[in-house]
């Protein structure tokens, strides 16, 4: 029965910091109750939690917890405690569960001999008892009766968020009771479609869909369980339809839609192709046909869009997925990127590159090009050996946007058609310019300096460091590796970084400046000045020995 519970296994399940945790709650955990496969516990942490371990599941072992992070369906701190507590008794599981079992048989005895007055006293009793249960039968009946007014009133009543709401809105303390109620409905639909009343089925799931994106725009859905009510209504109206058969034209009107927004589908996601064997080829041609409509009416609407992608995709028609696509390209080349790589699947690479090639010369704003759409044309370029030609979008790239990553690529293209001197004295002329007018790169910084220091010119690095300024980050990777050669700049550097550390307190800062000083360290031995760094640190520990923390960290690093 424990055999995929372990300790290792709830550590993995639950993280280290959740598993540490867990172990604090063991005292927390009372009324264990073992079942045949599973075991349910309350745990007592902020509020008391219901939790239930579930041992022999298909996936393995698997928990659930009605805490809020459990809610969200992480493995939490609660089932930890559940489990190492099973763990404790592990001897005696295996009696539980036997004695499980024959409670089981013996309730199915008991059930099966009762008369059924005397059943339906047992019933009528566990109704008075049972809200949620009361109202799943209610419904049933209702059903039964073939009273579909009633159906849809009843069904009005519980997605109706007013007993859930404050101030109009369902806080995520109450969504859980909400969307169980919800769930009711969709299960009342689906038991219509079951006793032979599909077509009911149909008419009441689309108007729970609209009643559904109504409420959910008014609902705190962060654990999702909304949306998979949605899923399971679209399933229900999909059986229904099977069933029902209902008239191809209009369903794949309804389809096209419900697609397109005709009304806020909410959680209630229907793809139009799961019904084709509904449809057949007279609904299907309705659907396609409706589609293009649809499309052309508007064709930079994001549904109809997409419907139409989705349609032609199913049927093999590349041409209408690029017309698509085509008739709303972006200004930054990403629509083209998108057709290429749709050609590229078609084998039809020849208009692919074309595609690609357009988007470079259609970009409206070159520094805005999308830079998946520069690395495609260029990787085609170089596997046709035209080096040349990536040589010049690399090179025009650079120039629109001059970045360490964009200098990058440009001397990898240059070094690739034997010419990087040339294109990087040319780069290095931009970056120049750059720097002397004070614009920096993304981390701050004058690019030019991480250029240098990525093509390990370090002198240069650290002259144009000292004549156009430098990002406390690039000078101390300017001094790291300038430390060998020029150790008395690289000391000068770091106790200028390690200044400004001396006023600020807290371990990240403690950890930075131990840092440093073993840095500084190492250019004094190189300069063989020890008795300085010696004087230097004394002094620094007097001027800094109420940081205990600091002081912990330099005696462990012998400073």
């Amino acid at each position: 029965m424990t055999r995929g519970l372990t300790e290792a296994n709830l550590k993995t399940l639950a993280g280290a910091r959740s598993f540490e945790r867990g172990l604090g709650y063991l005292d927390a955990v009372s009324g264990v109750e073992v079942g045949d496969g599973w075991v349910t516990a309350s745990v007592h942490g902020t509020e008391r939690y219901e939790v239930e371990l579930t041992l022999d599941g298909p996936g393995g072992l698997v928990g659930e917890c009605d805490c809020p992070y459990g809610l969200e369906g992480n493995f939490c701190k609660h089932l930890v405690a559940l489990g190492l507590a099973v763990l404790a008794q592990r001897e005696s599981l295996p009696r539980q569960r036997k004695a499980a079992r024959e409670r089981a048989r013996d309730l199915d005895g008991w059930l099966s001999a009762l008369s059924k007055d005397e059943l339906l006293a047992l019933l009528r009793e566990q109704i008075d008892d049972d809200r949620q249960l009361r109202r799943r039968l209610e419904l049933r009946a209702t059903s039964a009766r073939g009273d579909l007014a009633a159906v849809r009133s009843r069904i009005r009543e519980l997605l109706d968020i007013g007993p859930f709401a404050q101030y109009g809105y369902v806080e995520y303390a109450d969504a859980r009771a909400y969307a169980d109620q919800a769930g009711q409905a969709v299960s009342a639909i689906g038991a219509l479609t079951g006793s032979g009343r599909a077509a009911d089925a149909i008419t009441l799931a689309r108007e729970t869909m609209r009643l559904l994106a109504e409420a959910v725009q008014s609902v705190d859905d962060s654990d999702g369980r909304l949306g998979q009510i949605g899923a399971d209504l679209a399933d229900a109206h999909l059986d229904a339809c099977r069933a029902a058969r209902p008239g191809p034209e209009a369903l794949a009107r309804w389809l096209v839609g419900h697609a397109l927004g005709d009304f806020d589908g909410g959680p209630t996601d229907i793809d139009p192709l799961d019904y084709e064997e509904v449809l057949g080829e007279e609904g299907m041609a309705v659907l396609r046909k409706s589609a293009v409509e649809a499309w052309r009416g508007n064709r930079r609407g994001w549904a109809e869009k997409y419907l139409m992608e989705r349609l032609a995709k199913a049927g093999g028609d590349v041409d209408t997925v690029i017309a698509v696509h085509a008739a709303d390209l972006s200004p930054n080349g990403h629509t083209h990127l998108v057709i290429a790589r749709e050609l590229d699947t078609a084998r039809r690479s020849d208009e692919a590159l074309r595609w690609a090639e357009r988007g470079i010369r259609e970009t409206r704003d070159p520094a805005a090009v999308d830079t998946a759409l520069v690395d495609y044309l260029c990787d085609r370029y170089t596997r046709a050996d035209r080096l040349s030609d990536a040589l010049t979008v690399r090179r025009d790239h650079f120039g629109a946007r001059h970045s360490l990553l964009t200098y990058q690529q440009l001397r990898a293209a240059a070094q690739a058609a034997d010419c990087r001197p040339v294109e990087r004295e040319g780069a290095l002329d931009l970056l120049r310019a750059d720097a002397r007018r004070r614009q920096v790169g993304r981390y701050g910084g004058p690019v030019l300096v991480d250029a240098l220091l990525d093509d390990k010119d370090i002198d240069t690095a650290w002259q144009a460091a000292t004549q156009t300024g430098a990002h406390d980050r690039q000078w101390l990777t300017l001094a790291d590796q300038a430390r060998v050669t020029r150790p008395a700049d690289a000391l000068g550097a770091y106790l200028r970084l390690a200044e400004p550390l001396t006023k600020q307190t807290g371990n990240p800062v403690y950890e930075q400046l131990v840092s440093l000083l073993l840095s500084i360290r190492d250019c004094h031995r190189r300069l063989d000045t020890p008795d300085e760094f010696a004087m230097y640190v004394t002094a620094l520990r007097t001027a800094q020995k109420r940081k205990r923390n600091l002081m912990r960290l330099m005696d462990e690093h012998g400073l």
